[in-house]
């Protein structure tokens, strides 16, 4: 079976960026002065996904926060993420640069919470013990487009404040309503927690189409579901996207985690797999193929089931035990399944290539990304780069696979 050469290809997408991390967050925090008293133990909420300059981040709000003479602690809030154990999730954050020494300030794992007033709410509100008895919180995250459904708020700080703060518990609460729970029902819970807590300010981070940090927003907690919304604007206008939107074969480099919760973000590869919840219009792939599981991940493969095919080396890296724990939090048990395995990166390829139907190869559209998060550079198929005019030719058309079937280096 011939593999047609792919050719390595540029898109151009709107890359505004911060150069000075540190003085945005200095300038943020001053703008909306939250009242810190000297001495107070502040808790900074530190999710499980890959935040560009995530670390610099953090450890610029702990040294605004010293300067003040506050005593800030880094709390893990990922709700079942790192087989939902303080351990897992400690271990997470340390993969991602976040320990003491690193950013200047402990990390304080429990995955003991207290419950809230849940006024007029149908269901339980939970928060972390140590944030809750810490004298302020400073809930961070990255504000995005979610990977399960579409709203006027989605990733975001809301987000943080109920299923990040609210540990394992509040994330099998909100999740086991299903799509509802997250879309509906977060938004109001986030301010019954806001209500009944300690928050001075979220801190939200919009990135641009290069996984680049494009701007550092701090809102007041009465204003953070307004504010949200603005942002979650920004990231859908700075969004990238594949180049053209019928493809005949995807091929990921790698997914993870750290690349999306889904391990790969649905509104990129078109597909979504929640039984009840309609399929993305647009991009249309008729066949995925998915070659490795990042490092970061730990072996948390959620999100397999959006692939047709992945390789024994990503199955080999596969915790069972941490991906189906976050699978059965989420209750969307189409992303969990097993894919066909094959032995090596062209035997996938080979395979996803047989279920084409009366498709000859080199009349295939492929494309061949890193992940999900990086589509800057890719590469593609001859029929691809014709039909897509805005593509900056790079590369000479090349082989993907070296001697022992294994995809080339990017």
């Amino acid at each position: 079976m011939i593999m047609p050469k792919l050719i390595k290809v540029r898109q151009t997408f709107a890359a505004d960026r911060l150069e000075n991390i540190e003085n945005a967050v200095r300038s943020e925090i001053d703008r909306v002065g939250p009242a810190i008293q000297p001495g107070s133990r502040i808790a900074i909420t530190v999710g499980s996904r890959g935040i560009a300059n995530l670390a610099r981040i953090v450890r610029a709000v702990v040294a605004v926060l010293k300067e003040r003479q506050a005593d800030p602690f880094i709390v893990p809030a990922m709700g079942s993420h790192g087989g939902a154990t303080a351990q897992g999730q400690t271990e997470l954050l340390a993969g991602y640069g976040i320990t003491e020494d690193a950013v200047g300030a402990p990390v304080r794992s429990s995955m003991e919470v207290v419950e809230l007033p849940q006024g007029e709410l149908g269901h339980p509100v939970y928060q972390d013990r140590l944030a809750h008895e810490a004298d302020g919180i400073v809930v961070l995250n990255r504000v995005k487009v979610h990977t399960d459904f579409h709203g006027d708020t989605e990733s975001g700080l809301l987000k943080m404040c109920v299923i990040g703060l609210g540990k394992h518990r509040q994330a099998l609460a909100m999740h086991r309503y299903g799509v509802h729970g997250i879309r509906d029902l977060l938004p109001p819970a986030a301010e019954q927690i806001i209500r009944h807590s300690k928050i001075l300010f979220g801190l939200g981070i919009v990135e641009n189409a290069y996984d680049e940090t494009a701007l550092i927003r701090a809102i007041r907690p009465e204003a953070m579901r307004r504010e949200e919304m603005k942002l979650l604007e920004i990231c859908r206008r700075n969004m990238p996207r594949l180049p053209c939107d019928a493809l005949d074969l995807l091929i990921v480099d790698q997914m993870g985690k750290d690349i999306s919760g889904s391990g790969m973000d649905t509104n990129i590869i078109g597909r979504m797999s929640i039984r009840g919840e309609p399929e993305p219009e647009r991009p249309r792939v008729r066949t995925l193929v998915v070659t490795d599981l990042t490092e970061a991940s730990h072996g948390n493969a959620a999100g397999m089931g959006l692939a047709d095919f992945i390789t024994r080396r990503l199955q080999d890296k596969i915790d069972f035990q941490a991906t189906y724990e976050n699978i059965l939090t989420s209750t969307f048990n189409e992303r969990g399944k097993m894919p066909i395995v094959a032995d090596t990166d062209r035997q996938a390829v080979q395979y996803a290539m047989r279920t084409w139907g009366p498709v000859a190869p080199e009349d295939a559209a492929i494309a061949r990304i890193r992940d999900t998060l990086h589509l800057g550079e890719l590469y593609v198929s001859k029929p691809v780069l014709e039909r897509c005019g805005q593509l900056e030719i790079i590369g000479p058309a090349t082989d993907l696979f070296d001697e022992t079937g294994a995809l080339k280096p990017f």
